[in-house]
C-alpha cells in the first residue's frame, strides 16, 4: 500500500457517501422506486411491450428536448446505436474510421461490424478524449484529399468519419475536432455513450457533430436495462436511422414489404417506459454526482481528473490518478478487498490482439492514462430519493 496515499480515509468517505458502513458498495448501480415500478406496469397491463409504443415516442422526445437536439432514435443498446450512427453516415466496407485507442471495445467493434478498420490516435490528459493535435498530424501527413473524399495515401482507402469518445463523462474538444472534420471531409460521429449530461461550451455531448450515440446500459447515469439513442440535427440522417432500424418496413396499414436488407434495431416500449421514468430524476442523479466529485476532490485523497475548461461533465465515474502502474494495481487489490467496487480504464484497443494490427498514431498520453487512472463508486445512493 502506498505511504503517499491515506486509502482508509477514501473508504470512510465512500462508505459515509453511500450510508453504507459495511457490505459491497457498487461502482455505478442503477436507482429506482415506485415512479419506475408504476411505469414499467402501467406498460405490461398496456400489452404494448416490444418495439411499438408510446413510451418509445415520449422518451425521444424526452431525450430530444434535455439535449437540445432536432431528432432522436431510440435503439436496442448504444453499441448497435454506434453501429447504426456509422452506416447513415455512409459507412462502407474496407473504409477507415479514425477513432481513440483508449476507450471501451464496443467503439471500435461498431466500426469492424461494417468491415472497416479503425485507426487510433492520441487523447489528452484532462479529456481523456481524442486530442485534436494527434487527429490533426494524422491526417496532414497520411492522408490526401482525392475528388472530394479524404484518402489514406499508403493503403489508398478511403478514411470516412471520426469517432471521438467523451470518456467518463468528460468531453472531448468537439469544435477543434469538428473543423479537422469538415476540412477533411469526415462525417463526425460522437460516442456519447457515457455523457448523457454532460456540455460543451453550453451545448449537450452528441449534438455537435453529424450523429451522437448515448447508451442506457444497466451502469450508465441513467438507465432503460438496456438500450441506445441516437442524436442528430439532420432530418434526413434520422428518418434513415429510424427506417433502418425497424427492418426498412414500407409504413402501410397491413402490408409487410421491406425496400432493403435492414435491421430490427428499434427499443422494446417496456425498456422506454423505464427511461421516461429516469428522465424525471436525471437533474438529481447530475446535482448528486456533481456535488460527490466536489466532495472527492476537496478531500484530495488522490489527485482526480476535473473538468475540464469550457465543459460540464456529468461525472459519470470519477476518476482517481495514481502514480504509476504499480500504485494502481496495489489500489485496486486493495478496494477490491475491503468491498468497494473499483475499476482501472480500459486495456487500450491497439494492445487487444484483434486489433494489434491497426494502423495508429504514437500514443503516449493513452499509455500513460491506462496506467494510472482508476474509478471509484460513483452512483446515486437510492437514500436520496427517499428525502
Amino acid at each position: 500500500m502506498s505511504d503517499r496515499v491515506d486509502w482508509d480515509r477514501l473508504q470512510a468517505l465512500i462508505r459515509a457517501h453511500y450510508r453504507q458502513p459495511e457490505g459491497l458498495i457498487p461502482l455505478h448501480a442503477p436507482c429506482f422506486d415506485q415512479l419506475e415500478k408504476a411505469r414499467v406496469s402501467a406498460t405490461i397491463d398496456s400489452t404494448f411491450v416490444s418495439s411499438v409504443g408510446p413510451d418509445v415516442t415520449e422518451f425521444e422526445r424526452q431525450v430530444a428536448e434535455y439535449t437540445g437536439v432536432e431528432h432522436a432514435v431510440a435503439v436496442v443498446n448504444g453499441t448497435m446505436g454506434l453501429y447504426l450512427a456509422l452506416k447513415v453516415v455512409g459507412i462502407e466496407p474496407g473504409d477507415l474510421v479514425v477513432t481513440q485507442s483508449l476507450t471501451f471495445v464496443a467503439t471500435p467493434n461498431a466500426i469492424t461490424m461494417h468491415q472497416s478498420e479503425p485507426v487510433f490516435v492520441d487523447v489528452e490528459r484532462d479529456t481523456l478524449g481524442m486530442c485534436p493535435q494527434s487527429l490533426e498530424q494524422f491526417l496532414t501527413t497520411q492522408t490526401h484529399l482525392e475528388d472530394g473524399c479524404c484518402v489514406h495515401t499508403e493503403s489508398g482507402r478511403r478514411v470516412r468519419a471520426c469517432v471521438p469518445m467523451h470518456t467518463l463523462g468528460f468531453p472531448v474538444r468537439v469544435d477543434a475536432l469538428k473543423t479537422l472534420c469538415e476540412r477533411h471531409h469526415l462525417a463526425l460521429v460522437e460516442d456519447a455513450a457515457e455523457s448523457l449530461g454532460s456540455f460543451y461550451q453550453g451545448q449537450h455531448t452528441g449534438t455537435l457533430g453529424d450523429v451522437g450515440v448515448i447508451s442506457f446500459n444497466g451502469n450508465k447515469i441513467l438507465t432503460t436495462g438496456g438500450g441506445g439513442m441516437l442524436l442528430t440535427h439532420d432530418a434526413d440522417l434520422a428518418a434513415r436511422a429510424r427506417h433502418l432500424s425497424t427492418t426498412a418496413k414500407v409504413p402501410h396499414a397491413w402490408r409487410f414489404d421491406h425496400d432493403e436488407h435492414a435491421y430490427n434495431l428499434r427499443m422494446p416500449n417496456l425498456n422506454a417506459a423505464l427511461g421516461v421514468a429516469q428522465m424525471q430524476k436525471l437533474p438529481m442523479f447530475l446535482e448528486v454526482k456533481r456535488a460527490w466529485a466536489h466532495d472527492l476532490q476537496a478531500e484530495n485523497v488522490l489527485p482526480m481528473l476535473t473538468a475540464p475548461q469550457d465543459t460540464n461533465p456529468n461525472f459519470w465515474l470519477n476518476a482517481l490518478l495514481c502514480e504509476n502502474a504499480d500504485e494502481r494495481d496495489a489500489f485496486l487489490a486493495w478496494s477490491q478487498s475491503e468491498n468497494l467496487q473499483t475499476r482501472p480504464l480500459w486495456t487500450p484497443m491497439h494492445h487487444l490482439p484483434m486489433y494489434q494490427h491497426c494502423e495508429h498514431t504514437e500514443l503516449p498520453r493513452t499509455e500513460w492514462l491506462a496506467d494510472r487512472v482508476v474509478t471509484v463508486p460513483s452512483g446515486v445512493p437510492c437514500e436520496v430519493l427517499s428525502e
